[in-house]
């Protein structure tokens, strides 16, 4: 209320001896303004006096406040540009303060606007994951959590949607992020997710695939073998990495009797030999006639002149060999 800011000093002084608790404040001048040019809301001014007052610097208990840390800090550090959210604004008018008292320059400053949940409220933790890690164990890709962050609020002028980390920091430019509010899409996220995977390499892709299969308890220990063949059946149809047990372990489950009571196209090819056709499969597997290296260039002429091959062991042609292969190496009629 001002009651101390023209005290006699004296009269301070006795109080302080007398042992009374006491805190430091900022005397704002009269009729003081404060203004920045904000590069994302352009100039915002202040009427210090009328908005603001007298603020504390230094508590009762001797402990300084924030703002008046953080200012400090941040011009013995050289600090030039802060980039914070438009919550911190009541912030920059103190900080702001305290910095032309000192003699500091005053950095330049970006408030971006808050992020909101698809209900166009403050994102919080009732719209559901918060932290990097609870992400992480949903599947989502660390260069795609930073691929989508990047895009809420901003945009390079185009109408790309994925990026490197290297695109962003060659495009990422402050004078380019919006003062309206961006909100949280969980199904962009996923998408941007899947794009990130899809364009992974296989040999980036196997130690995330792990990590999901063994915490997700699908397999008990790490099988190189196995996570290799598990990442070239399950990349193209993952958009999280959590998706690949899912899909795995729908084909370790997977039970010919049950499908052949519910599917009368299974049943028939069932009751077509199918024992017979599923034993040629299994040996020629067994004895490395398989193309089993799906990322191979070649791989779709060698799995059309293994299928044919077994076509002619086995007498079968067309549908009837087409159709049993499918089902007898995905668990699947179509797809």
């Amino acid at each position: 209320d001002g009651a101390w800011r023209d005290a006699d000093p004296a009269e301070v002084q006795r109080r302080i001896d007398a042992g009374e608790t006491y805190t430091y404040r900022f005397k704002v001048p009269k009729g003081k303004v404060v203004t920045i040019n904000d590069m994302v809301r352009g100039r915002i001014s202040w009427d210090v006096e009328a908005t603001l007052g007298d603020f504390i610097l230094l508590r009762s208990n001797g402990v300084p406040v924030y703002n008046f840390c953080v200012a400090v800090d941040d011009a013995l550090m050289g600090i030039t540009t802060v980039a914070r959210a438009e919550e911190h604004l009541t912030n920059t008018v103190r900080q702001a303060l305290v910095l032309e008292a000192l003699g500091f320059p005053l950095p330049e400053y970006a408030h971006c606007s808050l992020i909101l949940g698809e209900d166009r409220s403050k994102l919080s933790k009732r719209h559901g994951a918060t932290s990097c890690d609870q992400f992480r164990q949903q599947g989502y890709l660390p260069d795609a959590m930073i691929n989508y962050l990047a895009l809420l609020g901003w945009n390079d002028g185009t109408d790309q949607d994925i990026y490197t980390r290297q695109q962003l920091i060659d495009a990422f430019d402050l004078n380019r992020v919006t003062a309206s509010p961006a909100q949280f899409d969980q199904s962009k996220l996923k998408w941007i997710n899947g794009q990130h995977l899809r364009a992974m390499t296989k040999e980036q892709f196997l130690p995330f695939l792990e990590e999901a299969l063994l915490v997700d308890g699908v397999v008990g220990k790490a099988d190189a073998t196995l996570v290799s063949h598990v990442a070239g059946m399950v990349q193209e149809k993952c958009d999280l990495v959590n998706d690949a047990c899912a899909i795995l372990t729908s084909c370790l489950d997977y039970e010919l009797a049950e499908t052949a009571k519910t599917c009368e196209e299974a049943a028939g090819i069932l009751g077509d030999d199918f024992v017979t056709l599923a034993s040629a499969i299994s040996d020629s597997v067994g004895k490395g006639e398989f193309p089993a290296d799906m990322t191979a260039d070649s791989f779709e002429k060698d799995f059309k002149d293994w299928i044919g091959a077994l076509g002619k062991l086995t007498g079968r042609k067309g549908k009837r060999l087409f159709m049993p292969v499918r089902l007898a190496l995905t668990g699947n009629l179509a797809g």
